[in-house]
């Protein structure tokens, strides 16, 4: 069900798109409640990664009874925020998050649909962690093994639906 579109969003990357799944509504659900299900009970919050991980942190809050935070790109958050700089495999990039979104100590899963190189993820953490955050660990829908993404995430709790 996954759209694979070439060259975007710059030339040499195959992009894979998770929308299709997104629209299924019986794919859908099953997709939040296997993201879900090998961590239950061990987090308070939900964090979700611009953009489509805002989608599925949203549905796996919703299903868990949790709170949700949006990590962000740079700029798009009104107040105070902690940033976190990192590389993308076809460039260079920021996240934030609001400074006073998460009180201390706040047990997070880290949500995204794809973990690729891994530098988008462990950013979040990062920030997450700064912001004085647990993060009891990632899931993604579809990892691209060939990246080696979970380098930058050795140590953590990293779950992925699907790797290609």
């Amino acid at each position: 069900m996954t759209a694979v579109v070439p060259d975007f969003p710059s030339p040499g990357i195959l992009f894979r798109d998770l929308t299709p799944v997104f629209s299924d509504a019986v794919a859908f659900r099953a997709v939040v409640d296997a993201l879900a299900e090998p961590f239950a009970g061990t987090f308070d919050a939900v964090a979700g990664v611009e953009a489509r991980g805002f989608l599925l942190a949203a549905a796996v809050a919703y299903a868990t009874g949790t709170g949700v935070v949006t990590v962000r790109k740079a700029g798009k958050l009104p107040r105070a925020v902690h940033r976190e700089s990192y590389e993308l495999e076809y460039g260079q990039a920021a996240l934030e998050i609001h400074q006073s979104d998460l009180p201390a100590g706040t047990r997070v899963l880290v949500l995204d649909d794809v973990l690729a190189t891994g530098g988008t993820l462990a950013a979040a953490c990062a920030l997450l962690e700064r912001a004085e955050a647990t993060v009891v660990g990632c899931a993604v829908v579809l990892e691209l093994g060939a990246l080696a993404g979970r380098q930058l995430l050795a140590g953590r709790t990293v779950r992925a639906l699907d790797i290609v």
